[in-house]
């Protein structure tokens, strides 16, 4: 290829993209001046849980209805900082704002998922399954575990739950949450002053002792294994205490 050859094909792509970065411009300019006629909400309801509606997004977006998108040009409408705004609501998880095409902007929420509630005397809290701790809400009451614990047990809060310590528990009400035969059957949750673990069933009259949350897959085993071949045997009101702490064995009284 000639040097006349090579130039014309730098100036023949130099042009192309000019002219490309000219149209993206004008395109983008096209579309700062679209008005914002509609806001649609699309919330995750995945866990059929309803803490955040439509109103609660919609009042986040519009500061209490102080702001109203509809009407606004795009140029006048951050996407990121209403993102951020819905993010802060602790029922939230994730959030996503973009315009369509039409000018018009679409909302994706997607929910925060508790899996316990933690008893406390002065305000019951919820914790999700990263181990935050949400609040109750007055739209919605969750159909989670309940737990309790000793006054010798520090609190339950987010530090708990993030430690090494704190895991091992929240390892227990995953396993728990993600099964559907325990989260069914499992009443109550208490934690001891030394940590050990004890549930109450919904059917039957036993206390479960399950012990430190460790070998926790285990321990379910044999839980289940008390529940297929002996309570069909001896009767559901039999025992007043099933313990499966110890390795290879389950103690029945």
């Amino acid at each position: 290829m000639g040097l006349n050859s090579k130039i014309k094909s730098l100036i023949f792509a130099g042009c192309s993209i000019i002219s490309i970065g000219a149209l993206a411009g004008f395109a983008d300019s096209r579309q700062n001046e679209k008005i914002c006629k509609k806001v649609s909400i699309n919330i995750d309801n995945e866990y059929n849980n309803y803490f955040i509606g439509d109103k609660e997004v919609r009042d986040l977006l519009t500061r209490e209805g102080d702001r109203k998108l509809e009407g606004l040009p795009n140029r006048n409408i951050d996407l990121k900082n209403l993102e951020k705004r819905i993010e802060a609501n602790k029922f939230v998880k994730d959030a996503e704002v973009y315009r369509g095409l039409d000018g018009n902007i679409h909302v994706k929420v997607k929910q925060n998922r508790p899996i316990a509630r933690i008893i406390r005397p002065d305000q019951d809290v919820y914790i999700d399954a990263e181990g935050n701790i949400l609040p109750l809400s007055d739209r919605y009451t969750a159909r989670v575990i309940p737990i309790t614990k000793s006054a010798l047990l520090k609190n339950l809060d987010r530090e708990f739950f993030q430690d090494s310590t704190g895991q091992a528990y929240l390892s227990l009400l995953q396993f728990i949450e993600n099964d559907q035969f325990w989260k069914a059957q499992i009443a109550q949750m208490h934690i001891d002053g030394k940590g050990k673990i004890s549930f109450l069933p919904q059917v039957g009259e036993h206390t479960i002792e399950f012990g430190k949350p460790t070998e926790v897959e285990p321990k379910f085993r044999k839980l289940m294994i008390f529940y297929k071949e002996v309570l069909p045997v001896m009767g559901w009101d039999e025992y007043k205490r099933v313990n499966v702490e110890y390795e290879d064995q389950i103690i029945c009284e």
